[in-house]
């Protein structure tokens, strides 16, 4: 069967798509890394062939460019059937949703991202749609409304959600199959550079792969948004072949050090450690000095910072870890000797 692509509303810049699109897996037996989750997965795909029965829903989380939608893509092509996706936000009435299920194909996937983002009007549509292959839709208002219920080709409903703790439990349990996708080693990143520098046609040396990787924060979509930039280095400043002097030189031009923080990374660290003594203080406050949204730093900045020990989040605030300071080139012992820190005004924890 035919592998069909509806894509509505995804979130993202389009050139950014269309890079991981170029160089993503297309079947399982091509992905690097997430081991345990490609094992089973594979049994769960062949095990839906044997049955001849469409594969169980699926619900996969976890930071952001880990292979969600990779793995989302993959599986169509394991099963020989179609895909259509769309996004939580495109999804905004129980009518949006209506043209993807009524054109799904039997086995065919209809995938979901960000999924926890769907309003709950169309969370509880869906429900009869993934338990029993119908939809109820009332006609008509009042006293004169009625339901009529129509029934669907058996499909598989595939969300991705950054943020599972959004989704209410009932939407949860409906998914018969719970992924939860966690960073790579260097190694893998290292592998998976690699191979993508041959699908661009482009010669990088092993120790380059290296370097990217341990400058990708476990992430393939930063990983692959390294390589592009440092193979346009390359092809302007060199040869157009990737060894590591060039991979680094390119590297330090983007701003992104040897730990894999970049120019925001940076600043974040000298402002809670330069401004406020490393802290505690709320990320209210550290978002007023650096005049930056406070979500873009709990949702963008503040995760790698958190999960790479440059930062803790205590009661009463965010506060600089040794590892910070020596980043900074600073010293910890220079800042309130007796542990005492400041307190911000807009301490929120």
């Amino acid at each position: 069967m035919a592998r069909q692509t509806v894509i509505t509303g995804t979130a993202g810049n389009d050139e950014d798509r269309k890079r991981d699109a170029a160089l993503r897996p297309k079947w399982l037996h091509e992905v690097i890394g997430q081991k345990k989750i490609v094992e089973r997965l594979r049994i769960a795909v062949n095990a839906a062939k044997k049955f001849k029965e469409p594969l169980g829903h699926i619900l996969f989380d976890g930071p952001p460019g880990l292979g969600k939608t990779t793995f989302a893509t993959v599986l169509p092509n394991e099963l020989g059937t179609s895909i259509q996706m769309t996004s939580g936000p495109a999804l905004s009435k129980p009518a949006d949703l209506l043209p993807f299920l009524t054109n799904l194909e039997e086995g065919s996937i209809l995938f979901i991202d960000e999924i926890h983002r769907m309003p709950r009007i169309v969370e509880e549509f869906i429900y009869p749609a993934m338990e029993d292959f119908r939809i109820d839709i009332v006609l008509g208002e009042g006293v004169n409304a009625r339901t009529i219920s129509m029934n669907l080709k058996r499909f598989t409903l595939i969300g991705a959600t950054t943020r599972s703790g959004m989704l209410s439990s009932p939407m949860r349990d409906r998914f018969r199959i719970h992924e939860h996708l966690d960073f790579y080693s260097v190694e893998d990143l290292a592998t998976i550079i690699s191979i993508n520098a041959i699908k661009l046609k482009t010669t990088i040396t092993p120790e380059a792969a290296l370097e990217l990787a341990q400058r990708s924060r476990g992430t393939p979509r930063i990983a692959n948004a390294r390589l592009w930039w440092v193979r346009s280095y390359a092809a302007s400043e060199g040869d157009g072949n990737i060894s590591k002097e060039i991979a680094q030189a390119a590297l330090e031009m983007a701003e992104v050090d040897r730990d894999g923080l970049d120019k925001q990374d940076r600043r974040y660290l000298e402002t809670l450690v330069g401004v406020f003594e490393g802290g505690p203080t709320g990320v209210e406050a550290i978002a007023a000095t650096m005049n930056l949204p406070t979500d873009t730093l709990s949702d963008e900045i503040e995760p790698y910072l958190l999960r790479g020990q440059f930062i803790v989040r205590t009661p009463r605030g965010r506060m600089a870890t040794p590892r910070a300071f020596r980043v900074l080139g600073r010293s910890s012992q220079a800042l309130n000797p007796e542990g005492s820190q400041s307190r911000s005004l807009f301490d929120d924890g």
